[in-house]
């Protein structure tokens, strides 16, 4: 099957009910039209902070009472 005409041979949108009006079927294309576009992208998922590039920089360590307690706490 050529894949150029395969698009004209499979109706996109098929209606069962005999009864239905051309308002009824152009309600049904709008709807299903506007769930297909998103209208860009999809939003960007936040980064997890366990993964995040600034916890492979080394800190430097801070002197004085209780550094070497902090130098091993999470900042």
């Amino acid at each position: 099957m050529n894949p150029d005409t395969r698009s004209t041979d499979v109706p996109l949108l098929k209606v069962v009910n005999p009864d239905a009006t051309p308002e009824e079927v152009a309600a049904l294309v709008a709807v299903f039209s506007a769930l297909g576009s998103a209208g860009g992208e999809a939003p960007r998922r936040p980064r997890p902070s366990w993964n995040a590039p600034a916890r492979g920089v080394r800190q430097t360590h801070r002197a004085g009472p209780g550094a070497w307690r902090a130098s091993g706490l999470p900042r």
